[in-house]
């Protein structure tokens, strides 16, 4: 089964790591994810841009676009990875994983209902 895990953290903490800082983290979640990749079970991977660049469509009557992301909280998700585990518990040892590489925030984990595989290339 697909699962998602929504990454979450504070945009502000995570943009005012030092090059290095970040380059550190992304070089040990890439030790996670090699290795998901080897067992075949790792779909996209994203890391979204900041919210300042969001957009949002409030579906009004009629529909209405702003500027920034639709709430305002704590943690904003950051991005997200598509993992292919057997149960929830596989998913779980798959965020422990990444979280133990990746400092604070949290890891959201939902079950993917694929409606559609889309067309962009692998």
């Amino acid at each position: 089964m697909l699962y998602a895990i929504l990454c979450y953290h504070d945009e502000d903490a995570v943009g005012s790591w030092s090059k290095e800082q970040d380059a550190a983290v992304m070089t040990k979640l890439a030790v996670v994810q090699d290795k998901l990749t080897r067992q075949g079970r790792l779909g996209p991977v994203a890391r979204l841009l900041p919210t300042t660049s969001a957009t949002t469509l409030r579906k009004d009557d009629p529909p209405v676009v702003i500027d920034g992301p639709f709430a305002e909280t704590k943690e904003q998700l950051l991005g997200f990875y598509i993992v292919d585990c057997p149960n929830l518990d596989g998913a779980l040892d798959v965020a422990r994983d990444l979280a133990a590489v990746n400092p604070g925030g949290a890891y959201e984990i939902r079950p993917v209902g694929l409606l559609n595989p889309g067309s962009l290339p692998t």
